[in-house]
């Protein structure tokens, strides 16, 4: 059985930082792309970050460039999101997401393995 935990989520003020795992189990994913993804209440799941399968490419959605930085540990068969210079506007559930080929893309669907998801909520 696949399984993708995300942790580091929480309560933080504005300014602040947090940083985000996804431990993988039940399959190893170093050779598939991984994407952080989230989603505010009554807003569509969208894209925050992605990754290839060797770290080599990177993608940020034009919100959270300069802030965020997606990176991974394929001997730990875990991705991590460092979040930094947060805003209110990053309050969402934050979704770990498993590709199954080895460059990533921005949507949703294209990935088959979903994490729980993590809140992560700033105070202004």
């Amino acid at each position: 059985q696949v399984q993708l935990v995300e942790s580091g989520g929480g309560l933080v003020q504005a300014g602040g930082s947090l940083r985000l795992s996804c431990a993988a189990s039940g399959r190893t994913f170093s050779s598939a792309a991984m994407g952080w993804f989230r989603q505010a209440p009554g807003k569509a799941r969208e894209i925050v970050a992605a990754i290839n399968w060797n770290g080599g490419l990177t993608y940020y959605a034009d919100s959270v460039k300069g802030r965020f930085t997606i990176s991974r540990d394929n001997a730990k068969n875990t991705v991590y999101l460092q979040m930094n210079s947060l805003k209110p506007e990053d309050t969402a559930v934050y979704y770990c997401a498993g590709g199954s080929n080895p460059y990533y893309t921005t949507r949703p669907y294209d990935y088959g393995y979903w994490g729980q998801g993590t809140q992560v909520t700033v105070s202004s």
